[in-house]
Protein backbone atom coordinates (compact mmCIF):
# COMPACT_ATOMS: atom_id res chain seq x y z
CA UNK A 1 0.00 0.00 0.00
CA UNK A 2 3.08 2.47 0.85
CA UNK A 3 4.55 2.00 -2.60
CA UNK A 4 1.34 2.53 -4.24
CA UNK A 5 0.44 5.84 -2.13
CA UNK A 6 4.35 6.92 -2.92
CA UNK A 7 4.51 6.14 -6.74
CA UNK A 8 0.75 8.33 -6.95
CA UNK A 9 2.04 11.39 -5.33
CA UNK A 10 5.20 11.11 -7.66
CA UNK A 11 3.07 10.66 -10.56
CA UNK A 12 1.06 13.22 -9.25
CA UNK A 13 3.63 15.99 -8.92
CA UNK A 14 5.45 14.69 -12.37
CA UNK A 15 1.81 15.61 -14.13
CA UNK A 16 1.16 19.07 -12.47
CA UNK A 17 4.88 20.37 -13.32
CA UNK A 18 4.68 18.63 -16.88
CA UNK A 19 0.98 20.58 -17.60
CA UNK A 20 2.26 23.60 -16.42
CA UNK A 21 5.44 23.77 -18.51
CA UNK A 22 3.09 22.58 -21.42
CA UNK A 23 0.46 25.51 -20.81
CA UNK A 24 3.67 28.03 -20.66
CA UNK A 25 5.30 27.19 -23.67
CA UNK A 26 1.69 26.75 -25.76
CA UNK A 27 0.40 30.37 -24.19
CA UNK A 28 -1.34 32.86 -25.70
CA UNK A 29 -1.09 35.18 -23.16
CA UNK A 30 0.92 36.39 -19.97
CA UNK A 31 -1.87 36.09 -17.22
CA UNK A 32 -2.06 32.27 -18.74
CA UNK A 33 1.77 31.44 -18.64
CA UNK A 34 1.52 32.94 -14.78
CA UNK A 35 -1.08 30.57 -13.69
CA UNK A 36 0.72 27.79 -15.32
CA UNK A 37 3.60 28.68 -13.81
CA UNK A 38 1.51 28.31 -10.39
CA UNK A 39 0.88 25.11 -11.32
CA UNK A 40 4.31 23.70 -11.97
CA UNK A 41 4.69 25.43 -8.43
CA UNK A 42 1.98 22.88 -7.23
CA UNK A 43 3.86 19.97 -8.66
CA UNK A 44 6.67 20.82 -6.28
CA UNK A 45 4.79 20.68 -3.14
CA UNK A 46 3.62 17.23 -3.41
CA UNK A 47 7.04 16.27 -4.77
CA UNK A 48 8.24 17.66 -1.69
CA UNK A 49 5.28 16.26 0.31
CA UNK A 50 5.72 13.08 -0.89
CA UNK A 51 9.61 12.97 -0.32
CA UNK A 52 9.18 13.21 3.75
CA UNK A 53 5.99 10.90 3.59
CA UNK A 54 6.44 8.26 5.72
CA UNK A 55 3.64 5.60 6.88
CA UNK A 56 2.77 5.53 10.31
CA UNK A 57 5.09 8.25 11.22
CA UNK A 58 3.76 10.78 14.26
CA UNK A 59 3.65 14.61 14.02
CA UNK A 60 7.39 15.96 14.83
CA UNK A 61 6.38 17.14 18.82
CA UNK A 62 8.45 15.69 21.19
CA UNK A 63 7.51 15.80 24.94
CA UNK A 64 9.57 16.39 27.97
CA UNK A 65 10.96 12.78 27.83
CA UNK A 66 12.86 13.80 24.33
CA UNK A 67 12.82 11.36 21.62
CA UNK A 68 10.76 8.33 21.86
CA UNK A 69 10.93 4.97 20.10
CA UNK A 70 7.68 6.07 17.48
CA UNK A 71 9.19 7.31 13.87
CA UNK A 72 8.25 10.86 13.21
CA UNK A 73 7.78 12.64 9.84
CA UNK A 74 11.24 15.20 8.87
CA UNK A 75 10.60 18.64 9.89
CA UNK A 76 12.83 20.24 7.26
CA UNK A 77 10.25 19.09 4.44
CA UNK A 78 7.39 20.43 5.82
CA UNK A 79 9.17 23.86 6.51
CA UNK A 80 10.52 23.61 3.04
CA UNK A 81 7.17 23.24 1.68
CA UNK A 82 5.96 26.18 3.67
CA UNK A 83 8.22 28.10 2.24
CA UNK A 84 7.94 26.94 -1.63
CA UNK A 85 4.18 28.28 -0.80
CA UNK A 86 5.40 31.49 0.31
CA UNK A 87 7.53 32.09 -2.55
CA UNK A 88 5.47 30.96 -5.04
CA UNK A 89 2.57 33.55 -3.61
CA UNK A 90 5.50 36.44 -3.85
CA UNK A 91 6.06 35.26 -7.27
CA UNK A 92 2.95 34.87 -8.61
CA UNK A 93 1.94 38.66 -7.52
CA UNK A 94 5.18 39.91 -8.91
CA UNK A 95 4.30 38.36 -12.70
CA UNK A 96 0.76 39.64 -12.45
CA UNK A 97 2.33 42.76 -11.20
CA UNK A 98 4.48 42.83 -14.20
CA UNK A 99 1.29 41.79 -16.79
CA UNK A 100 -0.25 44.88 -15.26
CA UNK A 101 2.47 47.19 -15.94
CA UNK A 102 2.69 45.40 -19.84
CA UNK A 103 -0.95 46.04 -20.59
CA UNK A 104 -1.08 49.49 -19.39
CA UNK A 105 1.80 50.61 -21.74
CA UNK A 106 1.40 48.32 -24.30
CA UNK A 107 -2.33 47.45 -24.76
CA UNK A 108 -1.62 43.94 -24.92
CA UNK A 109 -0.61 40.82 -22.91
CA UNK A 110 0.02 39.03 -26.61
CA UNK A 111 3.80 37.67 -25.91
CA UNK A 112 3.96 37.74 -30.11
CA UNK A 113 2.55 41.56 -30.16
CA UNK A 114 5.02 42.47 -27.71
CA UNK A 115 8.12 40.82 -29.59
CA UNK A 116 7.08 43.26 -32.43
CA UNK A 117 8.17 45.88 -30.35
CA UNK A 118 11.49 44.93 -30.02
CA UNK A 119 13.65 47.93 -31.74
Amino acid sequence: MTATVTVAAYGCAVWLVLVGILGIVRSRDLVHAVVCLSLSQAGTYVLLLAVGYQRGAAAPILGAGGAGTTPVVDPVVQAMTLTDIVVSATVTALLLALTVQVAKRHGTVDPDQLRELRG
